[in-house]
């Protein structure tokens, strides 16, 4: 089969000839990739941000936003049958761990990652767990959610985060109204009655976050801090959802919290410099999000089926990795980039 493939750091990936996944376990499911979707993390791992951490060894295939139909199952499979149509979970989980015996699988003490420390999606067939497979509404085809699978379900792990906690009428700032932003924009307005602000550098981006439910939207062109602060009336956002997470946002985004307020870091890329007087005499709380729980990518597969979260796409064939990654490192991409086999 085709895959795209890493085999060096800061290279460009290779498409490659390699041997199709087979079954091995009792619990193994062979996925057709419907989907995959194109994400900054990939960026990050050709660049080597995740060779010591994921500890992988070259070559190998990525992609960890994965859809497609079941083609084949081991022998104690009963939740999917060959021809169903799947999201797939990013990790493939133990379920007999701690973490995975809590609900909480993302911090499974045996995970592996498609796409990051095993095989993932840029290929024509995937391996995966019985344990990672979420059915597909009728009403849904895999290209229209793959890149929820990591991130809409990030996106919407934050979210269900802050609307547990914020009150009618109460506001949250989303900064970063992108691939992942405009995920977490539709899943709040469906979770909750903030009022939602959303900022970003990008007047095309924030033309997709009014489309999907921002109430209101701000350009971060040097002075959106005051801005936000105007609208608050001084005091600054109940919640802050920072899917940008570098570029200065961080330092951006508090200056955007209340006393007391939510600090939700989705993206990645800078540290966050504050003292600590001001983290204890203000009680503002740093909330760490990586990608949700099987039970939360369920909940988000019933609000893609009500049509209440919907993905914005670029698509691309597989072979047109290169052309997808850098229109992504360019900022062309609105919404989700996704490659189809």
């Amino acid at each position: 089969m085709k895959a795209a493939q890493v085999t060096g750091y800061h290279s460009a990936l290779e498409l490659r000839d390699v041997d199709e996944p087979k079954i091995t376990g009792p619990l193994d499911v062979v996925v057709r990739v419907g989907a995959a979707g194109v994400c900054r993390t990939d960026i990050h791992i050709l660049e080597g941000q995740w060779a010591e951490k994921s500890g992988v060894t070259l070559p190998y295939t990525i992609g960890h936003e994965n859809a497609g139909w079941v083609h084949a199952v081991g022998d104690a499979v009963t939740n999917v049958a060959v021809g169903d149509k799947v999201i797939l979970h990013p990790l493939i989980t133990c379920g007999l761990c701690r973490a995975c015996r809590l609900g909480d699988d993302v911090h499974c003490e045996n995970s592996r990652f498609p796409g990051i420390d095993t095989n993932g999606g840029y290929a024509e067939y995937l391996l995966t767990s019985a344990r990672s497979c979420v059915k597909l509404d009728d009403s849904l085809e895999p290209a229209d959610v793959a890149a929820l699978a990591d991130a809409g379900l990030t996106a919407q792990h934050a979210a269900a985060k802050a609307a547990k906690v914020l009150r009618p009428g109460e506001v949250c700032v989303i900064i970063g109204a992108g691939g992942l932003g405009h995920i977490g924009i539709q899943c709040l307005k469906a979770m909750s009655a903030a009022t939602l602000v959303v900022v970003d550098r990008n007047p095309a981006a924030l033309d997709l976050a009014e489309e999907v439910g921002a109430d209101v939207t701000v350009v971060a062109d040097g002075n959106h801090v005051n801005e936000v602060l105007e609208l608050t009336g001084g005091h600054g956002a109940e919640a802050v959802l920072d899917f940008v997470g570098e570029g200065g946002s961080t330092s951006e985004g508090v200056r955007m919290l209340r006393r007391a307020g939510n600090y939700y870091v989705v993206g990645y890329g800078e540290n966050i410099d504050v003292p600590t007087i001001d983290i204890i005499s203000t009680e503002i709380n740093f909330i760490g999000n990586l990608v949700g729980s099987y039970t939360d990518l369920q909940d988000l597969m019933v609000l893609a089926a009500q049509g209440r979260v919907k993905l914005h796409t670029a698509r691309y064939r597989l072979e047109e990795f290169q052309r997808a990654i850098d229109d992504l490192s360019a900022g062309r991409v609105r919404g989700r980039a996704i490659l189809i086999p």
